[in-house]
């Protein structure tokens, strides 16, 4: 018993090494901090209930890997090779390779679907140079993209030949959970760390071939959600909007250098904007003060925008647009299209309210055949096993947006959710989240994108 805890333990010590050497690599590589933060990072992920799980359950799988590793190891001491050969066979990899069966025969039946679509070449812009129809009518042909590299070339290549034309650069601002007080913060306001400096370039090579950009940081939350942030007494709020402050603050003086056309100061944060209306005014004013571009806030569709009483002083009424369109799995576009008109009636009415026109900041259909039903749910790693793949359902849900919206003159456009720049061709067809790439969605995409709403 000594021996078997004692094994363990060494493992327990190990996997902390290990987990310490991958978080330091990671925090020095990808968002470019030195040796000395990244150890200051990781104290703080120590306080972060998820963060400890996550190691416990890296712990759990290394101890069982060495369990099973040694057993076999003992068996060939004991009985030769042969016999570990045969029972490796029979206790092991048989039955992996029936579950892995099982798993591979799930998935290709729960991505099967009679859907043929013509693709359609002649809407694609081969030229390398966004052909910038924003200039003729004013709208937003734009993606969320994700994945940026040092060398983007290829990528910023493909984007052009679905004719987007601007892209929404998404830094990640940080924070563990709901009641966290304060999120984390640059060390310096306008001292770019590696990431950031990576994103500078990503804009800087975007501009180069006519793209505009959106930049777009959103909070992300270890866990829950940023629209429930909840602090207990005005003197907490305040802290937690300073930290909100110096991060949008130091992303407005990114978007000033870089001549980044739109900044949107924030996005589903539905709680602080009822609990410090006068701090929003207060900072939409500052950033005035050092980016002179168009300003958005990035509303959630359910109501959010009713809490903002400074779209005046904004450029767009941002929404971010995951409105619930039918009851059922597999509609007709007919359907999709009657499940538009109450929401489209809803944005019609606010904007003439405002002034101002309506920006889709988000926008996105998994290619599941219940995507249009709760446009909003992320999916997660097991749905391959229980959702029903349909690219016929993210593809109607497109047509029927764009032929719905696209030729309202208060309509100023959209940012399909998501993009990434490093997904594979040969994983869309089992692919069920919400890229359109190499879906028949993206041909959709880019088929409207091509078309001014003159036309």
């Amino acid at each position: 018993m000594r021996k078997e805890l004692f094994s363990a333990l060494k493992v327990y010590i190990s996997t902390w090494l290990l987990s310490l050497v991958l978080f330091i690599i990671g925090a020095m590589t990808i968002s470019g901090v030195t040796f000395l933060d990244s150890l200051g990072y990781f104290g703080e992920a120590l306080t972060r209930i998820n963060f400890i799980i996550a190691i416990h359950t890296l712990f759990l799988i290394l101890y069982v890997s060495f369990l099973i590793f040694r057993y076999f190891i003992r068996i060939q001491k004991k009985k030769g090779f042969r016999v570990m050969i045969t029972r490796f066979s029979l206790q092991l990899f048989t039955p992996a390779l029936i579950l892995f069966g099982a798993f591979k025969f799930i998935i290709i039946k729960n991505s099967s679907e009679n859907f043929q679509y013509d693709w359609i070449p002649s809407v694609e812009n081969k030229s390398g140079i966004s052909n910038n129809l924003y200039a003729v009518d004013g709208k937003h042909r734009g993606m969320t993209v994700f994945g940026w590299n040092d060398d983007n070339t290829a990528a910023i290549d493909d984007l052009i030949r679905s004719n987007i034309e601007w892209v929404a650069v998404v830094p990640f601002l940080d924070q563990e959970d709901e009641q966290t007080l304060e999120m984390r913060k640059p060390k310096k306001v306008g001292q770019w760390s590696r990431r950031d400096s990576l994103f500078i370039k990503t804009i800087t090579e975007l501009k180069e071939k006519n793209i505009h950009i959106m930049l777009k940081p959103h909070l992300w939350l270890s866990s829950g959600w940023r629209s429930n942030v909840t602090q207990s007494n005005s003197t907490d709020w305040d802290t937690w909007f300073a930290s909100y402050r110096v991060n949008i603050i130091h992303y407005a003086k990114m978007a000033a250098k870089t001549n980044t056309e739109l900044l949107c100061i924030g996005t589903e944060l539905r709680s602080s904007l009822q609990a410090q209306p006068e701090q929003w005014k207060s900072l939409v004013k500052e950033i005035k003060q050092i980016y002179k571009g168009k300003l958005t806030y990035a509303a959630n569709w359910d109501g959010e925008y009713e809490y903002l009483d400074f779209w005046d002083e904004l450029d767009y009424i941002g929404i971010q647009a995951y409105f619930p369109l039918t009851e059922g799995s597999h509609p007709d576009i007919n359907t999709v299209k009657k499940g538009w008109k109450k929401h489209i009636d809803m944005l019609e009415l606010l904007s003439k309210k405002h002034h101002k026109p309506i920006l889709f900041t988000e926008i996105g259909y998994k290619s599941e055949a219940s995507g249009t039903i709760r446009p909003w749910e992320w999916g997660s790693a097991l749905s391959v096993l229980s959702k029903q793949k349909s690219d016929k359902t993210q593809q109607i849900a497109y047509q029927a947006l764009y032929e719905e919206l696209w030729g309202k003159s208060w309509f100023a456009g959209t940012y399909i959710w998501q993009w990434n720049t490093r997904s594979k061709k040969e994983n869309a067809p089992t692919n069920l989240d919400f890229s359109p790439r190499f879906k028949p969605a993206e041909n959709t995409i880019a088929k409207w994108y091509s078309t001014t709403s003159c036309d």
